[in-house]
C-alpha cells in the first residue's frame, strides 16, 4: 500500500518535531561567565521560555544585583557603604540583603558567635580580604584591635533599615555566594526549567536529574593543599551542597599552616585538624554559611552541632594514617536514599 504524498509530508514533521522535542529534553545545555572573583555556571535540558539569550541576560542579571548588595570588593556595593557609614547612621538595604542578612544572624547565634559576619577585620588583618596579602601573623595587639570591631550581635536590623553602631565591617562572603546559587536556580525554575545543575565558586545546587534520568554527580575534594584528588562522589537532586575547607586559601609561616578560616572568637585562624566540611541542604545559602560555622566549630563540637540538628554533613579530618571521614546520620541516610535510587 502507497501514502500519498500529501499525507506523508505532515506525518514526517510531526515525527522531526517529537525527535527534536526528545533531542532538546536530552540534550545538556551549558551557559557559563565571570562572577564574585571566581566564574558561575549552570548546566540544563530542555528549553527556556524566552530562549536562551534571555536566559543568560535574567542570570546575569541576578548575579550583578548580588554583587551590587554584597561585594565588598566595589565601592559603590550596599554592604561598602555601610561599613563606610558613620556611627548611628542607617543604611538602606534591599530584600534580598536583609533575607542573606537574617539568615547569617542565625547561624551566629546558634553557634554562639563561632560563625560571625562582622569578622571582616580580622579577615582583612590575616591577608584574605581586599587587603594585601600576609606571609606571616599580624602583631597581636593588631589582632585584639580587630576583634574589638567583631560581634554579630552589635548589629541592628530594622525592615529595610541595617543601622551602623561604629567601626562594623560587615563581610557576607561566606554566605553570599550560596544565596546567588539559589538565585540563579530561581531564573531558571521561573524559565520552566527542572533540571538544572547551577555552581559558582564551589558551592552547587540541583535540581531534578542529568539527561536519561541520571543523577547529578558531585565530587568532594580531598582537602589536601596543593593537590587534587576526589574523596567521595555525592549523587545530588534537588539538593544544594556546600564545602568549607582550609587547603585552598592559606599561607605558611615558620611550619605553621594558617587558614584563611577566623575564628572570631579567639582573632585567629582555626588550628585544628578539620581539613573540611560538606553540607546538604534545600538551600545553598543555609548550606554555604553552616559549612562556614561548622569548620570553626570544629570536628568534635561541629558533629556534636550537626548532629543535634539533624544536619546532613561530612567532616573529612587529617590524621596520620591520611583523611578521615566522619558522616551524620543525616548525610549517611541522604547518601544511601540517592543511591539506593540509581
Amino acid at each position: 500500500m502507497r501514502i500519498p504524498l500529501f499525507r506523508l509530508f505532515p506525518l514526517l514533521a510531526l515525527l522531526a518535531l517529537l525527535a527534536a522535542c526528545d533531542d532538546t529534553n536530552d540534550r545538556l545545555s551549558a551557559l557559563t561567565g565571570p562572577t564574585m572573583g571566581t566564574t558561575w555556571s549552570v548546566k540544563f535540558t530542555g528549553t527556556p521560555s524566552g530562549g536562551v539569550p534571555a536566559l543568560r541576560q535574567n542570570i546575569e542579571a541576578a548575579l550583578e544585583q548580588v554583587n551590587a548588595d554584597m561585594s565588598t570588593y566595589r565601592e559603590d556595593a550596599t554592604i561598602s557603604r555601610f561599613n563606610r557609614a558613620d556611627a548611628g547612621r542607617a543604611v538602606t538595604v534591599s530584600k534580598d540583603f536583609a533575607r542573606v542578612l537574617r539568615e547569617a544572624l542565625s547561624i551566629s547565634r546558634d553557634t554562639d558567635g563561632a560563625y560571625d559576619v562582622t569578622v571582616g577585620p580580622l579577615v582583612n588583618l590575616w591577608g584574605f580580604g581586599p587587603d594585601p596579602e600576609r606571609f606571616e601573623p599580624p602583631p597581636e595587639a593588631d589582632i585584639e584591635a580587630a576583634r574589638a570591631r567583631v560581634g554579630w550581635d552589635k548589629l541592628k536590623l530594622n525592615g529595610d533599615q541595617l543601622e551602623q553602631p561604629g567601626g562594623v565591617y560587615l563581610d557576607l562572603s561566606s554566605i553570599a555566594k550560596g544565596f546567588a546559587v539559589d538565585k540563579v536556580a530561581e531564573v531558571l525554575e521561573n524559565a520552566g526549567i527542572k533540571n538544572y545543575l547551577v555552581e559558582i565558586g564551589g558551592e552547587l545546587r540541583a535540581g531534578g536529574r542529568k539527561p536519561y534520568g541520571q543523577p547529578w554527580r558531585i565530587a568532594v575534594e580531598r582537602p589536601i593543599p596543593g593537590v587534587r584528588e576526589m574523596e567521595k562522589v555525592i549523587a545530588l537532586k534537588d539538593l544544594s551542597i556546600a564545602t568549607s575547607g582550609d587547603y585552598r586559601n592559606f599561607f605558611e609561616d615558620d611550619g605553621t599552616l594558617y587558614s584563611h578560616t577566623i575564628d572570631p572568637r579567639t582573632g585567629y585562624p582555626v588550628g585544628h585538624q578539620l581539613g573540611s566540611v560538606t553540607v546538604l541542604h534545600s538551600s545553598c545559602m543555609v548550606a554555604d554559611g553552616l559549612a562556614t560555622a561548622l569548620t570553626v566549630l570544629g570536628p568534635e563540637k561541629g558533629r556534636a552541632f550537626a548532629e543535634a540538628r539533624e544536619l546532613p554533613a561530612l567532616f573529612i579530618v587529617r590524621t596520620d594514617d591520611g583523611p578521615e571521614e566522619i558522616m551524620t546520620p543525616a548525610f549517611r541516610a541522604l547518601l544511601e536514599a540517592e543511591e539506593g535510587e540509581n
